[in-house]
């Protein structure tokens, strides 16, 4: 699939939008985006791999022109009591998330947001109850790497992590530590990622532009308290992304079962309202398990989702829901394709036609 597409961005869904065959039929069940932010003006790629989640104010506010247009974008409140069986919603209907909660949630994607009169249902970290703005564990560990020299040592031996001197390939061993790290708590974790900035020789005042940046600190700091109290306060959804955003399948289950039921709690002790959807980090088949399906549900939340697409309808369990990944890479076309479901079905048609019969070779 990743040899075609270039062709399917720019000639084939191109085309397919121009001839209307992308416009989906009446489906009841919603379609749900997810977006992770939006990049600040003039803010400048750090990282490809890093940014290509965020996407561009110009791209939101098209997309944002296109799905009303387009589709019944519904509200969290009506999302909420469809799911109660209390609300129908209506043909071609459309829900936006936003996972993370970075301050540019409030300071880019808000304005936005009530320019076309609309709501987005905002995933937040238990980080967001803090008085003073933070980063994601693992976006400063990455941003640790590019910060370091290209030759360095790791000596971690407790979780058995030991780099020898060279150049390694920092983005695999970034990938390798996010597992391995998300085995701790929020206190063990913290621990470590000390030792790491030590270990590579980091200034104490490495990260200081990230926070006196504007740009800067609005793409990698989360929103503090008041900031997401703002951002309840301007009419958006809340809902929670646990306290500490793990890969919640490499997660004990006392660390995995603290992530998911504090978050809830904490958040609605600060906001005073229900949290009753959830959003589970990273949120992919390698992240989530049947046993956080469980924990979720068990905390009280009424439904959680994943960041993955796949078909919405009346029957989909609600601790697994669907979604819409949309990253800044997309064009409109390819996002109609995406958002239409199109891009999915033919994604299955792709795996059906590479994939070996059985008893094929017997």
């Amino acid at each position: 699939m990743k040899l075609v597409s270039p062709l399917l961005k720019h000639f084939v869904y191109p085309g397919l939008s121009k001839a209307g065959y992308l416009r989906r039929t009446e489906a009841r069940a919603p379609t749900v985006l997810t977006y992770h932010g939006v990049l600040p003006a003039g803010y400048k790629i750090v990282d490809p791999d890093l940014d290509g989640n965020l996407v561009t104010s110009d791209s939101f506010r098209q997309q944002l022109r296109f799905v009303k247009d387009r589709y019944n974008v519904i509200s969290p409140e009506e999302f909420f009591r469809w799911l109660k069986a209390e609300h129908e919603l209506p043909p071609r209907c459309l829900l936006l998330t936003c996972d993370d909660g970075l301050r540019n949630s409030l300071v880019e994607m808000v304005p936005v947001l009530q320019e076309f009169g609309l709501k987005c249902l905002f995933f937040v970290t238990g980080a967001s109850l803090r008085d003073a703005p933070t980063m994601l564990w693992y976006e400063e560990l990455y941003l640790m790497f590019l910060a370091a020299n290209d030759n360095f040592t790791l000596e971690l031996s407790e979780i058995g992590v030991q780099v020898s001197a060279g150049k390694p390939d920092k983005r695999s061993l970034w990938s390798e530590l996010v597992r391995k790290f998300s085995q701790y708590d929020f206190n063990r974790r913290r621990v470590i990622l000390d030792r790491i900035e030590m270990q590579l020789g980091l200034s104490e005042q490495w990260d200081r532009k990230y926070h006196e940046d504007p740009g800067l600190s609005s793409r990698f700091l989360v929103l503090d308290r008041s900031e997401l109290h703002d951002l309840s306060e301007a009419g958006m959804g809340i809902g929670a992304h646990t306290l500490s955003h793990p890969v919640l399948s490499q997660s004990s289950s006392d660390v995995a079962w603290h992530e998911i039921s504090e978050s809830k709690r904490h958040l609605e002790q600060a906001l005073g309202r229900e949290m009753w959807a959830m959003a589970y980090p990273f949120g992919d088949s390698s992240s989530v398990t049947s046993r956080e399906l469980q924990m979720s549900e068990r905390a009280g939340f009424k439904c959680a989702f994943l960041n993955v697409a796949g078909e919405f309808t009346t029957q989909t369990p609600k601790f697994s829901l669907p979604r819409v990944h949309i990253t800044g890479e997309m064009n409109l076309a390819q996002f109609e394709a995406h958002v239409s479901g199109f891009h999915r079905t033919l994604q299955g048609l792709f795996r059906a036609s590479h994939s070996t019969p059985a008893g094929a070779n017997a």
